[in-house]
């Protein structure tokens, strides 16, 4: 039987205890928290072992809470709904609100209201129509206090209840059955009552409605009453405040002679500002006449000279010279018929010639009258002129001294017009308020739009739900203490064969294996421990029964199989694998080493050929996979499938690499079809790689086997910082070159422990002791 025996430490390789010295910083993992916990599928089967710590709880929890049920008292609840409105119409708001939209009512004003219904006032106004001072339900102290509480206040503990009025004890539990709510964001209140009585709850509901609606439209109608009696105190001080205003305002524009009268426009001025306005017009049309009275004379007089006079039309007009034109025509006639047969020298010639110009120069001395009568005019109108512009300066000093006491008129007025306009203000709403004081003229902003009915179904106990809530959350409370004590206690235990983790405290005492030194003279430390597993075997460890019933053999055995008979890891998985292993030792002392978290990671090495590695990798995964989740590594043989390296290098997925083995729960992932160099140059790739496997797995075995390649030894020392152990399968003697580089090469790396597993060979055979003889 092939088992993990003790080798020789490479000289001045090892660290000075078993679990090997501190490791150096690694690339990753140093700071992640230790998984802790128990996996999913062992929830069931610790419910399962702890079935009766689950099931009488559940049990109890399901007789309580059906007996509650039946003997709680059933209570009802009845509900009312309100919507909160404005009922004021048009006809029934004040004249100075009609134009005005009605404001909506907000969230804060539905929570006002809650409040106004869940007040005391009402709540004692509801208390005395529903008549619940009598009721048991609500003042259970009718009968006097029971013992305990008489005991209690006799000692001083507590306070007498009877000290209290009973109308105060009930408002305690009448808030606890009262609930009030607006029903979500919408401006409908709803009243729940709960009561043993159904018929008492739907009453009370109702009850508390109507309170509230009467008091909505009472405080409507104090309002009411308030301004009508506020403002009828306050008309009458303002009736004799407008009197005086107005009576200083006639008196002021008396004594300043303010006495106004209606101007040409209909409005009212003050007489001094009219005359002055009229002695304005006057002056005006006195100029205009002084200059056209002026402008005629000139005109005529110039005509006069040119002896145009008749063109004048004031000279034409006139009648006088009308006339004289005329006869100095019929003369003109006269001397043109009698020049035809007289000579100029003709005394009757002579005598109309002396006529006419008799006549002309009286139609001249006519037109110098006319521009005289003119010009006396424009002498007139100039004096005329000079007398009104004296009048209008001297009106205009009154007017100015008048303006001065106008503006205080004016002021005067305009405080008078003010308090005229309040008191009119205050009449017409002293009309209104007097109209609505009145109990059925102001409605309630509000309107009941659900009465409450008398419940048929209690509200409280929900037997089946209360039923069911109470077992189901017995169950999971049982469950949770269940898991949580296995927690607590470490993981699963032994029941099921499944094994814990040794702790390095416990190795001590436990003794699990014996310790093994070199008898080389080199003064070798241990560096590796095998015993056999303390205690009787798990029955269901088919690996190490099998390793205990198989007889001994000769330590090269395995080495000796065929090729053939060694399976490799491929996609296939692991079949015919000789189970002639006992790991218990090793997998004890791996278990030892503290993590960083997540699965195990153990590098192992091999020495021998690859159908070596094989079957004892394929061993040791089974043996891993019986209890865990475990998962297989190769990380120097390629294949015909997506494998480490395409994972590494992103061109593959962990569901397209991963293979399951044959018969077991192993899992097995192979190289892939890269070279093992792309793992040297990724190697941030690589850790989290092994990372996300440490997530979902136990156990990472990734196997490596020494060779010629150069890569191959580089790849130990990349793979060894990423690990928790290395075991390094070598039957080689201590002091071998290749053993002793494997073994620096990995404690190079930081790995935190390095083991040297050999095949241990067949007992000792005890000879029987023979005398000597001598040969003839």
């Amino acid at each position: 039987m092939l088992r993990v025996a003790p080798v020789a430490d490479p000289p001045g390789s090892l660290p000075p205890s078993i679990a090997g010295s501190a490791a150096p910083d690694r690339p990753s993992r140093q700071d992640f928290p230790a998984r802790e916990g128990i996996a999913l599928g062992d929830v069931g089967r610790l419910l399962k072992q702890r079935w009766l710590a689950v099931t009488v709880p559940t049990l109890a929890a399901l007789v309580l809470s059906v007996a509650f049920v039946q003997l709680v008292p059933p209570r009802y609840t009845a509900e009312s709904k309100l919507l909160l409105e404005s009922r004021d119409s048009a006809l029934t708001r004040p004249q100075q609100e009609r134009g005005d939209a009605v404001l909506p009512i907000d969230e804060q004003a539905v929570a006002s209201q809650v409040q106004v219904v869940m007040s005391r006032d009402l709540a004692r106004e509801a208390i005395k129509r529903l008549g619940l001072v009598g009721n048991r339900e609500f003042n259970p102290l009718i009968d006097g206090p029971n013992p305990v509480e008489q005991v209690l206040a006799l000692l001083g503990l507590v306070r007498n209840p009877l000290e209290r009025e009973a109308e105060d004890r009930v408002l305690d539990t009448y808030f606890k059955n009262l609930l009030v709510y607006p029903a979500g964001k919408s401006r409908i209140l709803t009243i729940e009552f709960r009561a043993r009585d159904p018929e008492l709850a739907a009453r009370a509901a109702n009850t508390i409605a109507d309170l509230y609606l009467s008091s909505l439209a009472a405080a409507k109608v104090d309002t009411a009453r308030f301004a009508s009696t506020w403002l009828g105190t306050n008309i009458e001080a303002l009736r004799s405040r407008v009197a005086e205003a107005e009576a200083k305002v006639e008196t002021f524009r008396s004594k300043n002679g303010l006495i106004g009268g209606l101007s040409g426009t209909g409005t009212s001025q003050p007489i001094g500002t009219q005359q002055l306005t009229e002695l304005s017009t006057q002056l005006t049309q006195a100029r205009a006449a002084q200059a056209d009275a002026a402008a005629k004379a000139k005109l005529i007089r110039d005509l006069i000279k040119d002896g145009r006079a008749f063109e004048i039309p004031d000279v034409a007009n006139n009648e006088l010279i009308r006339r004289l034109v005329e006869q100095r025509i019929t003369l003109r006639a006269q001397l043109a018929l009698e020049s035809r047969t007289l000579l100029p020298q003709h005394p009757r010639i002579k005598e109309l010639n002396a006529q006419l110009g008799d006549l002309e120069g009286q139609i001249r001395s006519a037109a110098d009258r006319t521009v005289r009568t003119l010009e006396n005019d424009a002498r007139i109108a100039g004096s005329r002129v000079e007398s009104l512009q004296a009048a209008v300066d001297g009106q205009r000093e009154v007017v100015a001294k008048g303006n001065t006491s106008e503006v205080q008129l004016r002021a005067l007025e305009r405080e008078a017009k003010v308090q005229r306009e309040q008191l009119e203000s205050y009449l017409a709403r002293y009309r209104e308020a007097a109209a609505r004081d009145a109990e059925s003229a102001a409605p309630a902003d509000a309107r009941v739009v659900s009465r409450a009915v008398v419940p048929d179904l209690p509200s409280f106990p929900k037997k089946l739900p209360i039923v069911a809530c109470a077992t189901v959350l017995v169950f999971l409370l049982a469950a949770g203490l269940v898991l949580a004590r296995s927690l607590i206690a470490g993981g699963p235990d032994d029941r099921e064969g499944r094994r814990r983790p040794a702790r390095p405290q416990d190795l001590d005492d436990a003794q699990p294996f014996e310790r093994g030194f070199s008898p080389s003279p080199a003064g070798l430390r241990p560096v590796a421990e095998q015993a056999e597993p303390a205690g009787d075997i798990p029955a269901n460890d088919p690996v190490a029964r099998a390793a205990e019933q198989e007889p001994a053999g000769p330590a090269s055995a395995p080495v000796e199989e065929s090729a053939a008979a060694r399976p490799a890891i491929g996609p296939g998985g692991l079949t015919g694998v000789a189970e002639r292993y006992a790991f218990d030792a090793l997998i004890t002392r791996i278990s030892a080493i503290e993590t960083a978290g997540g699965g195990r990671r153990i590098l192992l090495v091999g020495t021998g050929t690859d159908e070596d590695l094989d079957t004892l990798s394929a061993a040791l995964g089974r043996r891993l996979a019986c209890d865990s989740r475990a998962v297989i590594l190769r990380l120097d043989r390629g294949g015909d499938h997506p494998g480490l390296t395409d994972i590494v290098a992103g061109e593959a997925a962990f569901g397209e690499a991963l293979r399951r083995d044959a018969g077991s729960r192993l899992h097995l992932i192979g190289r892939g079809f890269g070279e093992p160099a792309l793992l040297l140059e990724e190697r941030q790739g690589l850790g989290i790689a092994l990372d996300a496997l440490g997530q979902a797995y136990d156990w990472i075995l990734c196997c490596l086997n020494d060779g010629p390649h150069p890569d191959t030894r580089a790849l130990v020392g990349l793979a060894a910082a990423w690990m928790d152990a290395v075991v390094i399968a070598s039957n080689a003697a201590p002091d071998d070159a290749g053993l002793v580089a494997l073994f620096e090469i990995a404690e190079a790396a930081g790995a935190p422990d390095v083991i040297v597993a050999r095949e241990e060979g067949p007992p000792p055979v005890a000879m029987p002791a023979y005398p000597l003889r001598r040969s003839a």
